[in-house]
């Protein structure tokens, strides 16, 4: 992992660390071989040419570069759960609906 992720993963907030860990791991865990960089001041997980984002925000952590239709659809879904345009924003006392958002990941990336 570039040195500069590992920064930012050990600057994450307690608060914030366990909901960014597991949607770390749900990335990795489908793209192993993903490299992770910074990009726009935050982790990239780059796959081919494809790629998602995890940032943090003040209420939790948001998966970037995700298709409009796919937030729809996941909108529609899990109406609880933030959206904003090409994201899906994570509070950090929401419950994760794991299956979901692997097939968000997915399909953002294949």
């Amino acid at each position: 992992m570039d040195p500069a992720v590992q920064t930012y993963i050990d600057a994450i907030p307690e608060t914030h660390r366990p909901l960014f860990d597991r949607l770390h791991s749900l990335i990795l865990e489908l793209y192993p071989n993903a490299k992770v960089v910074i990009s726009y001041r935050i982790p990239t997980y780059w796959v081919g040419r494809r790629r998602v984002y995890l940032g943090l925000w003040k209420e939790g952590v948001s998966l970037h570069a995700v298709r409009g239709d796919l937030i729809e659809g996941f909108k529609q879904r899990h109406p609880s759960i933030k959206t904003g345009k090409g994201s899906l924003n994570f509070r950090l006392n929401d419950d994760l609906p794991e299956a979901d958002i692997r097939d968000v990941i997915q399909q953002a990336i294949d």
